[in-house]
């Protein structure tokens, strides 16, 4: 009797803890589920966190190579238009230079026709004649040519220089041809008569010289 009444709490037991141990089981899986949780949380969070900022990266970069292409541009913009700053003020500079230079260029014109009614009016007076016994003659000649040496003077002060050719290779920038002709003992293509002498004006040829031309026989 004694033992079937121990069995019969055996079992008992064993009927009343069962339902307890499937009830805990759940509870065991869930306390492990949410220890493990927390890792797989973090990993996706971490991932998360790299791809953007590997998007960040990205567009920051994709900007800078715009700033850097805007500076060059801006950079090649602002050097032409130095460049170009220089150029306009080099040439304004050679304007105003050429002005100052070549300004007078009018008012000589009209003096060379008094230089050339000068030189003819001191080459007609005879030579033979300007003697100590013509003293009027002798003065009026020499008025004339101290008149002429110092137009040439105040000529050559200015820059404007005489052109006399004769002998000399032709040079179409300077000379002008009137006619050609042989001329025995002379060069071809050189200058073999001066009918009227040239000026030039700071190097750039105001007045050309009229003058004939040796021929190739």
């Amino acid at each position: 009797m004694a033992s079937w009444c121990v069995r019969a709490v055996r079992q008992s037991y064993n009927i009343v803890a069962a339902p307890a141990l499937v009830r805990a089981t759940p509870r065991l899986l869930c306390t492990a589920a949410q220890r493990k949780s927390p890792g797989s949380a973090s990993e996706e969070e971490s991932g998360a966190q790299k791809s953007d900022q590997s998007a960040a990266e990205k567009a920051l970069t994709e900007e800078k190579a715009q700033l850097e292409t805007q500076v060059k541009e801006l950079s090649d913009k602002y050097k032409r238009a130095l460049a170009d700053t220089e150029n306009l003020r080099q040439r304004s500079q050679k304007m105003i230079e050429d002005a100052k230079l070549f300004g007078i260029q009018g008012f000589c014109k009209d003096l060379l026709e008094v230089a050339d009614i000068l030189e003819k009016a001191t080459e007609s007076v005879p030579k033979d004649e300007v003697t100590a016994q013509n003293p009027h003659l002798k003065n009026l000649y020499d008025g004339l040519v101290m008149t002429e040496i110092q137009m040439q003077k105040v000529f050559t002060k200015h820059g404007l220089v005489k052109l006399n050719p004769d002998g000399q290779k032709f040079d179409p920038y300077e000379h002008e041809a009137l006619f050609q002709a042989p001329v025995p003992g002379k060069e071809p293509g050189t200058v073999a008569a001066v009918t009227k002498v040239g000026y030039k004006l700071h190097g750039r040829t105001l007045r050309p010289a009229l003058v004939g031309v040796v021929k190739a026989p």
